[in-house]
């Protein structure tokens, strides 16, 4: 037994034992060691967890409540969670890898702000408003609760995706069922905590952890109204293929394989250190990362002996060092794929500039891969099309900025990118005509007052802002008689 063992899941506003014996680790990516394990839910876990769900929105008061008083609740847990900061990042970078820089950043804090952003939103949603009608009468129109949500974080940034689903599905007046991933779900814990803390009534937010087909079995459950889903296309797919057969409500957060353009009156500097953030930030496992660059051929050279000679620069190891830029990957099969794209770039004629194959120097252990950057990349390779989930770059050259437009939109995903140059008028032509949901002029970032999702294969709906409110509510018409 470890410290950070758990027995039981969080399902009707207690722990509940599970229902079978089976067992998940927890393994350190950085020592491959156990450092944890937590009960493996089956099929009768998670209909607990749907019972109680349903019960609580059906007959519960938690729907029920004003959201003034809904509201009153979560800013309870915001207070508790603002005071646990650390000890959530801290769990994140043990559980996944995130190097503690950026645990520090995004992993706990980021949740946090989603939390206060969702609040200041709530308190202005137009929940009830009264409209002239067309035909003379006054028209009531209403946002109700959509119903049970079913929450189906990813390992990658686990807090940060449970706080978009969970936080407004709340709001909203909503009862949820969070399956998080099986390698992350320690955080979740200590999350549940603080929902009882708060005041939070029971049944309305449960929590299992299980694998992939008794996830299938959470999103095929005839209780849950809405399925919210972080994760791969391709899982997300079959999502969005169960829900549509049942005509269940989804929204789908999915892959990406974001260009930043480069233009030639760019301030290279800058840029390049904006770089080693949007095209690698924990450790290159994120949906969002610019992992095309874009370079003009007139300033190509520059531009990769500039970012091939940064990014042998960043340091690797372990991530609860406080100077760790990379860290490992989450899993060995997830080192073990990025290796493999990596062998597979060299094979499609792509040039390698900087890392490469093999273990980062000075370690023997992890599942760690060097920050690699290939030149010579054709947008149509492999390396260029697929997500890769790791820390490897493609630059890719292009002729005028129309050239470079086409480059980006030519992908299967449109979920972010960013572009890079002096002139700020010419970054928002850019940033008008390439096809992604979200989209920065010299920097990237998610503010939580506006949405964030993407066109294409990058998914269905959006997150944050009012829009990501909206997601989990259904629209009631009431005609008043004049």
């Amino acid at each position: 037994m470890t410290t950070l063992d758990r027995d039981a899941f969080y399902i009707d506003g207690g722990w509940a034992a599970p229902t079978g014996d089976g067992r998940l680790e927890v393994v350190s990516p950085h020592t491959e060691q156990v450092v944890a394990t937590v009960p493996e839910g089956s099929i009768g876990d998670i209909d607990a967890a749907v019972s109680a769900a349903r019960r609580a929105f059906d007959e519960g008061p938690w729907p029920r409540m004003t959201p003034a008083e809904r509201i009153a609740v979560l800013e309870a847990f915001s207070g508790l969670y603002a005071a646990r900061l650390a000890e959530m990042a801290e769990l994140i970078t043990i559980e996944m890898g995130s190097p503690t820089s950026f645990s520090n950043l995004a992993q706990s804090p980021a949740p946090w702000m989603q939390i206060e952003a969702f609040l200041a939103i709530a308190r202005e949603f137009p929940w009830e408003e009264t409209r002239p009608g067309a035909l003379g009468m006054p028209v009531m129109v209403r946002h109700e609760p959509v119903g049970v949500v079913a929450a189906i974080p990813p390992w990658n940034v686990p807090q940060f995706t449970i706080m978009s689903k969970v936080v407004p599905a709340l709001l909203a007046g909503c009862t949820v069922v969070v399956k998080p991933a099986p390698e992350t779900p320690l955080d979740t814990y200590l999350m549940a905590e603080l929902l009882q803390e708060a005041g939070v009534p029971a049944g309305v937010v449960n929590i299992v952890t299980a694998g992939r087909e008794v996830g299938e079995h959470l999103v095929a459950h005839p209780g849950i109204d809405k399925v919210a889903f972080t994760g791969s296309t391709a899982a997300g797919r079959r999502i969005g293929a169960i829900c549509g057969e049942q005509l269940k409500r989804v929204s789908l957060e999915l892959g990406g394989k974001s260009a930043a353009i480069v233009l030639d009156d760019a301030d290279l500097a800058k840029t390049i250190e904006g770089l080693k953030f949007t095209a690698l930030m924990n450790s290159g496992q994120a949906c969002v990362a610019q992992t095309r660059i874009l370079a003009s051929r007139a300033n190509y050279a520059t531009v990769v002996d500039a970012l091939a000679e940064a990014v042998d620069g960043m340091q690797v190891g372990d991530p609860a060092d406080p100077a760790t830029e990379i860290g490992p990957m989450v899993a060995q099969r997830q080192q073990e794929r990025v290796q493999k794209y990596i062998a597979l770039g060299q094979e499609e004629g792509a040039r390698l500039v900087a890392g490469g194959s093999g273990m980062p120097d000075g370690l023997d252990h992890g599942w760690y891969v060097r920050p690699t950057v290939f030149a010579d990349v054709d947008n149509s390779m492999r390396i260029a099309q697929e997500e890769i989930f790791g820390p490897v770059l493609s630059v890719i050259p292009y002729d005028d900025v129309d050239d470079a437009v086409r480059i980006a939109n030519e992908s299967d995903y449109g979920l972010a990118g960013t572009v890079w140059t002096s002139d700020q008028a010419a970054g928002l032509d850019v940033a008008r005509r390439v096809r992604a949901g979200t989209y920065g002029v010299n920097t990237y970032t998610m503010d939580f007052a506006a949405p964030f999702g993407g066109f294409k294969a990058s998914g269905l709906g959006r997150e944050f802002g009012p829009e990501g409110l909206a997601q989990y509510t259904e629209l009631k018409s009431v005609y008043l008689e004049s």
